[in-house]
């Protein structure tokens, strides 16, 4: 069965000076969330963009894929910590979303360096963000084990 979620968003103005809400309608989990061009392009100031929502998504989503990949391998994770970082740029001179670095520390008992590795590297090709942005966003893992 499908999953079906929900955001909204607001916007008032235009571009430049304008402003806007986002919200998440099936969860409620957010709401108002203020979001301007300025916040994307410039300084955040206490505002959100949709590419740290992306970046938010692509963690969250890969923390996932990644706890799934090592389970399956017999070696579950005791923690992993995500972070991705989105960048928002310009290409052929179009504002584009260009990138998105995987960063991840994992806590995981018995397993080598290369095997996790290994197994981050799947978990980024498998993830269904991944799998989204796939083709039009560069994406890249950084895989660290703790020792």
């Amino acid at each position: 069965m499908a999953a079906i979620r929900q955001a909204r968003a607001v916007w008032q103005g235009d571009l430049a000076s304008g402003s806007g809400k986002v919200s998440a309608s099936t969860s409620g989990a957010f709401s108002d969330l203020p979001v301007t061009w300025a916040s994307r392009t410039e300084a955040a100031d206490g505002r959100t963009s949709p590419e740290e929502l992306i970046a938010a998504a692509h963690a969250a989503c890969y923390c996932m894929a990644l706890s799934s990949e090592l389970a399956k391998a017999g070696s579950p994770a005791t923690r992993l910590e995500v972070s991705a970082t989105v960048t928002f740029d310009r290409v052929d001179g179009k504002w584009t979303v260009a990138k998105s670095d995987l960063q991840v520390t994992g806590r995981i008992a018995g397993i080598s360096a290369e095997t996790f590795r290994g197994l981050a590297t799947a978990a980024k090709d498998g993830c269904p963000v991944s799998r989204a942005l796939a083709g039009n966003v560069a994406i890249s893992v950084e895989p660290v084990l703790e020792a």
